[in-house]
């Protein structure tokens, strides 16, 4: 006969049992073994920069032709109301690689390329998660979250970087390609720098005696619409200043071929272990200036020719893992940054020569703006063997990848961190057509969305204390009206059957407002570790 001890025991036992049991059929629904798949599968994201919703023949682009990355659609998942956090790059790649909303915090917009770090080297990023699940960690292409924590010595070492925030291996560059300084960074340092022949980097004004697009508009091989008017450099003007480090230049021309070749690189170096490569090519931001093989032979101008080298740098990703018979042990995911522009700073003909095509596809607005063009984005996840093809309609953000990798890898998520990222893992894999209830989107003003609804909610704001509007008549120190940020009536869309955001039903659905406003709101007051309060 048992004691009453060994009855309790028993009971624990048992729970601990079932509890177990459990755990390994959730991990089943989440990572569904295959015959010949290693344990853990490698992660290749691949961001592309200001790709539209329309901009992929996949997703019914008729003017562009992308066969590799319309290869990945046919063979995995391509969804349809994926999202970036925000409408511009910098805040979009925060969230991602945090899984924190950028609107969260002050001051992350676009960056310069002279600004510090945005991710504290204690926050949890995707990287860090899988490296602590004992991956290879590599970040190949565009950063633009920021590097070191004062005035940054181009000549010495460049640090907290990509490598303080989980990348065990990194090459790229600091911001933009229209943004000085123009060298490749690998690791901590500048690449091919002469010590004999130091950078130096001004955001405030002309350093040394390099040519401006400004001053020197006759050297320019690539004419301006607006701004970009500092330094030339391989004949296009950037934002900013330099001077210096002219062995340590990029040639334009030829950045895809250096990032994907990197890319295919950090692959054949570590094919024999799980790895996670965040490879996040130029293209198709300005300046366009693709390789000769690509250059004028689209039928849509220049922004098209690139998006062919885009495609062309996505085909080199996956032929590798074809070559080392990686296909099955590899979850490829496709996206953009944010949504398509046409002209932004660089009279590049690409405004005057789409000829019908249409960047955002059905959607109203791109890139900069809070309408659905701004953030809804390309979406395709490739995993031979265990992603059957397909489409979905599930709601997915980008913030959202932390927390899924994070479940298919089993490595936990520090309390009170990611606080913003959902694990919609059955969703990416296709077990599941349901992601997210909700989201938040974000272009200097923010909105809601949740299932086909949308609100716009112009007096929300970016950053942790949204400005109040002034007392009436106050004025600042020097006897000028402040002004409060502007206002606009509330507005609510449909996007199942007003993509374009035409018809706004504010007026009709005044519970449906208000709820979503107490949503947003709410979502606001959570506090972050990482920064404060929005309530």
């Amino acid at each position: 006969m048992m004691t009453l001890t060994q009855r309790v025991d028993r009971r624990s036992f048992l729970k601990q049992l079932a509890m177990v049991a459990v755990a390994m059929s959730l991990s089943a629904v989440c990572y569904p073994a295959a015959p010949g798949a290693r344990k853990k599968p490698n992660i290749i994201v691949i961001l592309s920069d200001d790709i539209g919703f329309g901009d992929i023949s996949c997703y019914g682009a008729t003017h562009v032709h992308t066969p590799r990355i319309d290869s990945m659609a046919a063979e995995g998942l391509r969804f349809t109301d994926a999202h970036s956090d925000a409408a511009t790059c910098t805040p979009s790649r925060y969230a991602l690689l945090t899984g924190s909303y950028a609107w969260r915090r002050d001051g992350i917009q676009v960056l310069p390329g002279d600004a510090n770090l945005l991710i504290d080297p204690q926050q949890p990023t995707v990287a860090s998660e899988l490296k602590s699940a004992e991956y290879v960690t590599g970040l190949v292409g565009k950063w633009h979250v920021g590097l070191g924590d004062g005035k940054i010595d181009w000549n010495g070492e460049i640090k907290p970087g990509p490598r303080e925030v989980g990348f065990d291996e990194a090459f790229f560059f600091s911001a933009t390609a229209d943004r000085v300084p123009t060298v490749y960074v690998q690791d901590h340092h500048v690449v091919n720098l002469d010590p004999n022949d130091p950078i130096f980097v001004s955001y405030g004004k002309k350093i040394g005696t390099d040519p401006t697009g400004k001053e020197d508009p006759d050297l320019l091989k690539m004419k301006l619409s607006e701004g970009h008017d500092g330094t030339i450099v391989d004949g296009i003007s950037r934002i900013g200043f330099e001077t210096g480090g002219n062995a340590a230049r990029w040639k334009d021309e030829e950045m895809a071929q250096t990032f994907t070749a990197k890319a295919v690189d950090f692959i054949e170096k570590n094919q024999h272990k799980p790895f996670f490569l965040y490879f996040a090519p130029s293209d198709i931001h300005v300046p366009r200036a693709p390789a000769p093989q690509f250059a004028g032979k689209s039928e849509c101008g220049v922004r098209c020719d690139v998006i062919d080298q885009l495609d062309w740098s996505v085909g080199q990703v996956l032929d590798t893992l074809k070559r080392l018979h990686l296909e099955e042990d590899t979850l490829v995911l496709f996206t953009s940054d944010n949504g398509p522009v046409v002209n932004d700073g660089y009279d590049d003909g690409s405004d005057r020569k789409l000829d019908g095509h249409k960047p955002a596809g059905h959607f109203r607005g791109g890139k900069y703006t809070i309408f659905e063009g701004g953030t809804t984005i390309p979406l395709i996840v490739r995993w031979k063997g265990h992603v059957k093809s397909g489409v979905s309609n599930a709601l997915i953000s980008q913030v959202d990848l932390l927390a899924s990798f994070a479940t298919l890898v089993h490595q936990p998520v520090p309390a009170g961190s990611a606080i913003d990222s959902q694990n919609v893992l059955p969703a990416l894999l296709g077990k599941s057509f349901h992601g997210r209830d909700s989201l938040i989107e974000e272009a200097q003003v923010l909105a809601i969305r949740e299932g086909k609804w949308k609100l716009i909610d112009r007096s929300q704001r970016p950053g942790a204390y949204p400005r109040p509007a002034p007392p009436a008549n106050q004025k600042d120190a020097l006897g000028d009206i402040l002004r409060a940020y502007p206002t606009a009536p509330l507005e609510l869309y449909d996007i199942s059957v007003d993509p374009g955001e035409m018809t706004n039903l504010a007026a009709q659905y005044p519970d449906i407002v208000e709820r979503l406003r107490s949503k947003l709101a709410q979502t606001r007051a959570v506090a972050n570790r990482n920064g404060h309060s929005t309530s």
